[in-house]
C-alpha cells in the first residue's frame, strides 16, 4: 500500500457529541479536530496476527469451554468479506471480536447485569481473512441488556469488531446487529448514527444458504473500510 487512503464521510458516521449517548458529554473533544496528511506510519502498518491465531480462535462456543462442554445459547456462524474503499478484498487481516453471553452478560469485574455468566463461554475470538477478504467465526447469539444511560435503555444484540486492515489509518472498531431486533431503533448508540442505509449496514442479515441444518443459522455481515461506505465506527473515528 502506497498511497493515503480516502476518508470517511462524516454525514454517517456517529458525531462525537451525542446527549442521548451519554459518556459522549464527557469524552467528546472540546476543540475541532484537527486534519493531518498520511505518513507511512498510517499507509503501511502496523499488521498483526498472522502467526499467532489458535486452532479454537474463531469458535467462541469452544474457545473458552471445559473438555466436553460448549458454550450454552443459539448457535450461529458469522461471515462476510472485509473490503476496502473501492470494494477490493483486504486478504490476511486480523478481525478480533467480543461479545456478551447468551444472557446478555459480558465476562467483566465491571458488568453489573444481573443475568448469569455462562461457565463455558468467554466472549471473545479473532480471525483472519483468506485471499478474497472472507472471514467467518461460530458463536453463540448475544443477548440484549440494560446499561447506566440515564433511562430504561437497552443494547440490542451486538458483537463487537476491531478490524485491522492494510495500514493503521483502516483500523476500525464497530458493532454488529441482527436484523429484526427491535432494540436497535431504541438504542441511542445506534440513534448517534445519522444515516439510516449506514445502520442498515451496521446489521447482519440472515443467510440461510451458509445455515447448517440442525445446527446453527448463519448471518452475513460485509464490512467496508474507509471511503463514502465505510461501515460506520462504533462511536468515534480513528486515523481519519
Amino acid at each position: 500500500m502506497t498511497h493515503a487512503f480516502n476518508p470517511p464521510d462524516p454525514a454517517v458516521q456517529p458525531p462525537a457529541l451525542t446527549p442521548t449517548y451519554r459518556s459522549t458529554r464527557l469524552r467528546a473533544p472540546l476543540h475541532t479536530p484537527l486534519s493531518m496528511e498520511h505518513g507511512p506510519g498510517e499507509i503501511a502498518g502496523p499488521r498483526f496476527g498472522q502467526n499467532v491465531i489458535g486452532p479454537l480462535d474463531d469458535d467462541l462456543m469452544l474457545n473458552h469451554a471445559r473438555p466436553g462442554h460448549s458454550a450454552l445459547g443459539e448457535r450461529i456462524l458469522v461471515h462476510g468479506h472485509l473490503m476496502d474503499e473501492v470494494a477490493r478484498p483486504v486478504a490476511g487481516a486480523l478481525i478480533e471480536v467480543w461479545q456478551a453471553n447468551a444472557a446478555g452478560r459480558y465476562r467483566h469485574a465491571r458488568d453489573g447485569y444481573l443475568a448469569p455468566l455462562d461457565p463455558d463461554f468467554g466472549g471473545c475470538g479473532r480471525c483472519m481473512t483468506d485471499a478474497q477478504g472472507a472471514f467467518a467465526f461460530r458463536t453463540i447469539r448475544p443477548g440484549p441488556y440494560p446499561w447506566p444511560n440515564g433511562g430504561n435503555d437497552w443494547r440490542p444484540a451486538h458483537i463487537h469488531f476491531s478490524v485491522f486492515g492494510d495500514g493503521f489509518a483502516q483500523r476500525l472498531i464497530t458493532q454488529m446487529y441482527f436484523q429484526g431486533d427491535p432494540h436497535i431503533s431504541l438504542c441511542p448508540i445506534v440513534g448517534a448514527v445519522p444515516d439510516s442505509a449506514a445502520v442498515e449496514r451496521l446489521t447482519a442479515r440472515l443467510d440461510m444458504d451458509a445455515t447448517v441444518p440442525m445446527d446453527l443459522r448463519a448471518w452475513r455481515f460485509d464490512i467496508v473500510l474507509r471511503g463514502r461506505r465505510q461501515t460506520p465506527f462504533e462511536n468515534r473515528m480513528e486515523g481519519a
